[in-house]
């Protein structure tokens, strides 16, 4: 049996060593060394989209990798892609990082600096738990959501700047799939100006910034936090005292999110406006990943500056964000095709009209939930959560989901209708 293996080293004397040790062994198919974990991830993502069979069996990553942590990165691959066998190479093999490692998901430890037979033992083991894990899980149609990992996707909502309708939109999202049938949980990583709480008429003592300082964020732990609203979403809100928001990190960003992932079909993510590690580690997270604007030249500058900021920090390529456009009217010089072209995203089909008329009552009261199905930009966002693939049934993304209380039909001759037209025309 052939392995392939993987290598993420970011030092290059040190990949070239690898490559020389993996060329040696025997059966071994190595694949050129990947650089940093932005380009692991991608890789092992654009392998995975055609079968299971693509993906490499061992996977081996230096302790040195970055921007993401060898550890945080480990944990990352074995829920993405839990037929993967990771193998981490450090120069620490004590007991103590032997236990993280496995805690994160690696299935063995190599120490530095290489043996070629300590070596040879650490990649054989694991390829054979990738390969019957594989046999285990099968082949067919069934691999696309074996390679998801336990749990459901996440969705990151940011906003090129303020006053966008970013959490607006994120809490849209979050309903529309909770009323497809969907477990979903809505985060408000927004950690200092979280309105989400607002929007839904919320107050709850417990927040995001209360797990921060958890290491293993359990079942029961979760549930403490996490607020079931009578919407049917599951809430992580924001902190109450804006100060709290610099407890939530990166790593902390990172464990909160993977164990929503485990527990639930859908997690939303708003993510405000601002760059912070926590949020950004979301965002490097997200299965989909949105970029709400509004059509005009401010709005789309502030975008632009949002997308070549993510990809300085190797959070996220401009061609992996869908770009949302919000208050769009026909009569709006700046149309979405030509935001598509300036930031280089993917403009999603169906741009959310201009009606704050519809909105401003239900936003004063708080109780966005309770906006009429009737209303043009509901409409637009429920169906652009289907266009995303957030509903239960994301084969047919025309339709809506019912929301509670009723059925939202979209009118053939609607806005929404009309504006889709013209674009495909």
């Amino acid at each position: 049996m052939t392995t392939r293996i993987l290598p993420a080293v970011g030092d290059p004397d040190a990949a070239r060593i690898f490559s020389t040790l993996l060329s040696q062994l025997p059966s071994a198919e190595p694949s050129p060394s990947v650089p940093d974990s932005t380009t692991l991830l991608d890789t092992l993502a654009r392998l995975a989209v055609d079968s299971l069979d693509e993906l490499p069996e061992v996977v081996l990553v230096h302790e040195r990798i970055g921007p993401v942590p060898a550890l945080e990165l480990i944990r990352e691959v074995a829920l993405r892609f839990p037929a993967v066998g990771v193998v981490l190479v450090s120069s620490d093999a004590g007991p103590a990082l032997f236990s993280a490692a496995m805690d994160s998901g690696a299935r063995g430890l190599v120490g530095l600096p290489l043996s070629y037979d300590e070596l040879a033992a650490r990649v054989q083991a694991a390829a054979q738990w990738s390969v019957g894990v594989r046999r285990h899980l099968g082949r067919g149609a069934a691999d696309a959501d074996a390679l998801t990992g336990p749990g459901g996707r996440v969705v990151t909502v940011t906003g090129a700047k303020g006053g966008v309708g970013t959490t607006f939109t994120a809490v849209q999202f979050a309903l529309a799939a909770a009323a497809s049938g969907r477990r979903t949980a809505l985060v408000d990583m927004d950690l200092q100006a979280g309105d989400v709480g607002s929007y839904l008429d919320v107050q709850f003592r417990r927040s995001i910034a209360d797990l921060a300082g958890i290491q293993d964020v359990s079942p029961r732990v979760l549930q403490d936090a996490v607020y079931e609203d009578r919407t049917g979403l599951a809430l992580l809100l924001a902190p109450a005292d804006g100060e709290r928001g610099e407890e939530v990190d990166d790593r902390a960003a990172r464990h909160i999110v993977g164990a929503l992932r485990g527990r639930y079909e859908l997690v939303v993510v708003d993510c405000g406006t601002q760059v912070t590690g926590a949020n950004a580690a979301a965002v490097e997270m997200a299965d989909v990943a949105v970029l709400v604007t509004t059509p005009d030249v401010i709005a789309v500058r502030a975008a632009k500056r949002m997308v070549r900021l993510w990809e300085r920090l190797q959070v996220r390529k401009a061609e992996d964000t869908a770009m949302v456009v919000n208050r769009w009217s026909k009569h709006t010089e700046i149309q979405p095709a030509l935001i598509e072209k300036i930031t280089k995203t993917r403009a999603t089909r169906t741009p959310v009209p201009a009606a704050f008329k519809e909105l401003q009552a239900v936003v004063d009261a708080g109780r966005v939930q309770d906006l009429d199905n009737r209303s043009t930009v509901k409409q637009a966002l429920w169906t652009l959560a289907g266009e995303l693939g957030l509903l239960a049934a994301p084969d047919t993304p025309a339709a809506a989901p019912a929301p509670p209380g009723g059925a939202l039909t979209l009118r053939a001759a609607g806005t929404v209708s009309r504006l889709r037209r013209g674009r495909e025309g």
